[in-house]
């Protein structure tokens, strides 16, 4: 089940950065695209020609492709205000305490990142930087298959902290409800109840992405969309990014351990299970320089999976993705971690801050057993929403940032602007741009008329 890799071996196959939109699609995937369009499409077709008809015939699109997609006829997108504060009613008063416990610590983490206006007079005139929220974002929140309040609480809330304005949710109506209108899982709702949402869309897929980016009848348009979501809902983010926003492209998730001989071999085994359970092309990994460790781990993984629910799903994820790569060091393995650049980077070693230093590129950084990715996954503070498929090379996580505008700020005085007026007019004109050359000189000009004048 967990194979034991060569770092060579590994290389070739678990740790080869084939990026995952281009892995071979599932028979029972084009069937379904088959079933559904009346012809084989790929994916990228399929999200194309729902977007063409949500833009030309809004709600009506939106109801034709639910209904054909979910089974479900929906009157009415918007779930009621009251349905959303009754929720919370609704739900165990354990995990309303939980979505509170990380709502709370959620709002503190991305509280103290700074957003910092600044100007300065040192370089002729004022120059400056200008933070602005954006003014309205929507939040897709997956939960056809199953829900996922956490993922609206990592969005939402830094949203908020940035100061947007408008926050809608789009999330996909629950399988289980069948039949007419469609309905949203009550965790989903609970979790908007602590967040203080009140505009919840009954939409998922690519017809949900269309209506947020386009704007239809019932849903006015947004200026970002931002969460995670499904093959076809990431194209769909894919095709109307210059016309919105987006936070980035997210692929299957994926968790790499690098572990020594003082991490305890069940919580490795127990936090690889844990990633592998998300679905079957999730990636669970550990580097280590221990055999004995990786046979323990390889061991414990086998007994704790015979206690697991979905114990398929996490044994094809093993299987196809996972594995323990036997290294020489601990810098070999901080090697390989870097070029891998992993969503969830966990350092089960005996010290962390020293290993981290070697590595740049993680989505996040977990150190140590105590500070163990599901907690990250819920309630540790920093957003779950994490750069995958090797993006962490050149992509944060979700935060603050995401959710607001720097504006930059030019109000030069005319002697600065008279001094920089040459060097702009010689770069102009190597440029062949006349016009910016001429107007470049216009300003020397006239500021040698005038001190001319006062002379």
């Amino acid at each position: 089940m967990l194979n034991i890799f060569t770092p060579a071996e590994a290389q070739r196959t678990i740790l080869r950065r084939d990026h995952w939109l281009q892995r071979e699609l599932p028979d029972s995937l084009k069937e379904r695209i088959r079933r559904i369009f009346g012809e084989a499409l790929t994916p990228e077709q399929a999200v194309s020609r729902i977007l063409l008809d949500v833009r030309s015939d809004g709600d009506a699109a939106l109801r034709r492709w639910t209904e054909r997609i979910d089974g479900i006829s929906l009157q009415q997108f918007a779930v009621p205000t009251a349905q959303i504060a009754a929720a919370a009613a609704t739900v165990h008063g354990d995990l309303l305490q939980a979505l509170q416990l990380a709502a709370g610590r959620i709002r503190d983490f991305h509280s103290r990142q700074p957003l910092p206006d600044w100007t300065t007079t040192e370089m002729g005139g004022i120059l400056g930087q200008r933070v602005t929220p954006l003014r309205r974002v929507g939040v897709y929140v997956p939960g056809g298959t199953a829900p996922l309040p956490s993922s609206l609480l990592m969005s939402v809330i830094p949203a908020q902290v940035a100061g947007v304005q408008e926050i809608v949710v789009a999330t996909p109506p629950a399988r289980s409800s069948g039949g007419d209108g469609g309905s949203v899982s009550a965790a989903i709702l609970a979790a908007a109840h602590v967040a203080g949402i009140e505009t919840i869309y009954t939409l998922g897929g690519a017809q949900a992405i269309a209506a947020l980016a386009f704007g239809v009848e019932s849903i006015p348009g947004v200026d970002k969309i931002v969460g995670p979501g499904n093959l076809f809902v990431t194209l769909a983010k894919q095709q109307v990014y210059g016309l919105v926003g987006i936070d980035g492209l997210y692929g299957p998730t994926e968790t790499l351990v690098i572990a020594d001989d003082s991490a305890d071999p069940a919580w490795v085994a127990a936090d690889l299970l844990a990633q592998a359970e998300h679905d079957v092309l999730a990636t669970a990994i550990l580097l280590t320089a221990s055999r004995d460790l990786a046979q323990a781990v390889q061991y414990e993984a086998g007994r704790q999976l015979e206690q697991l629910n979905r114990g398929e799903i996490i044994a094809a994820s093993l299987e196809n993705q996972g594995g323990i790569v036997l290294t020489a060091d601990l810098d070999e393995a901080a090697r390989l971690a870097d070029a891998f650049a992993p969503e969830h980077l966990c350092l089960d070693v005996a010290d962390p801050p020293a290993l981290a230093r070697k590595i740049r590129s993680a989505g996040g950084f977990f150190f140590g057993g105590h500070s163990f990715e599901v907690l990250g996954d819920y309630v540790a503070g920093p957003s779950h929403t994490m750069p995958t498929g090797g993006t962490a090379r050149f992509a944060s996580p979700l935060n603050v940032l995401d959710f607001v505008r720097i504006n930059s700020i030019v109000a030069l005085d005319a002697a600065t602007a008279a001094q920089l007026s040459g060097a702009a007019e010689v770069i102009a004109a190597a440029e062949q741009l006349t016009a910016h050359a001429a107007a470049a000189r216009l300003r020397a000009v006239s500021r040698l008329r005038t001190r001319n004048q006062n002379d």
